[in-house]
């Protein structure tokens, strides 16, 4: 949302209104997201006494489920109703979006054929948390779409899905047992490890393309310097970490350093023309 607000205030489009929805929504999305991965992991038998990492609230026995259900429901609902308004400024276009984010946040671990169980899970965390985001939120408030936000949209969502991946790097023993097979479950923690390196490559590489098409040259390098060295040195954790701790760790500072890229993109449009 960051990024694409400071698309906008770049090229002149600025509508406080549409980005504070967008926000709104997005964060609904996202809790109820949230909500609905702790009920249905439960139920699914994911999360048990082996499962390491933050507290899920129905499987520490603090919420019943049947608690959790509605209060994902409700929370969903208050996204539906709070993207409708979105409708005056995109059209229907963005109802489609809208119903798409809300489905796909149940079907993530719940439904017939949930996508974090079957190996989908990454996609569409880059597609709905990287593009989708990006996109939308850009063209709420412009009215148009190129492939420069497609291209930022690319940098946000491989950081978002790196989370991801960290995350079931973590939990590839417990997955396993419980029928949840993940990338790193169906292909290994190799296979895992150089997704998350690509995952930050593509990051980079979205810095270059767009600080060499608008910023100064100095910005576009110390930015690309700082996003490499830090991508470097967040490959070298993963491909180090013996520990669930260690992994734990390494997930809270690969959220950050999502928040810490936005940051740093934003700064950079902003500055470098």
């Amino acid at each position: 949302m960051l990024v694409a607000t400071g698309l906008v205030l770049r090229d002149g489009g600025f509508n406080a209104a549409a980005a504070l929805i967008c926000l709104v929504f997005a964060l609904l999305i996202q809790i109820g997201t949230n909500f609905a991965n702790d009920y249905y992991d439960f139920t699914k038998g994911a999360d048990t006494a082996e499962r390491v990492g933050p507290r899920r609230v129905v499987a520490a026995g603090l919420i019943a489920p049947a608690v959790m259900k509605r209060a994902m429901i409700v929370v969903f609902g208050v996204a539906f109703i709070t993207g409708l308004s979105l409708l005056s400024y995109g059209g229907w276009p963005l109802l489609v979006i809208g119903v798409a984010s809300i489905v796909c946040g149940i079907a993530y671990t719940g439904g017939p054929y949930p996508l974090g169980y079957n190996g989908l899970g990454d996609v569409f965390v880059f597609v709905f948390f990287g593009l989708i985001a990006v996109g939308a939120t850009y063209f709420v408030q412009t009215g148009r779409i190129w492939g420069e936000i497609f291209l930022v949209g690319a940098g946000i969502g491989a950081l978002a899905t790196n989370i991801l991946v960290v995350n079931n790097y973590r939990d590839a023993e417990t997955d396993t047992k419980a029928g949840k097979r993940t990338l790193v479950v169906r292909f290994g923690r190799r296979f895992a490890r150089w997704q998350f390196a690509c995952g930050h490559v593509l990051a980079s590489a979205t810095v270059l393309v767009v600080g060499l098409h608008g910023w100064h040259w100095p910005l576009t390098a110390s930015v690309f310097m700082v996003t490499a060295a830090v991508g470097l040195w967040q490959t070298r954790r993963l491909a180090r970490a013996q520990t669930p701790g260690a992994l734990i760790e390494l997930l809270g500072d690969t959220g950050l350093y999502l928040a810490f890229y936005s940051m740093l993109l934003s700064a950079g449009v902003l500055l470098g023309t």
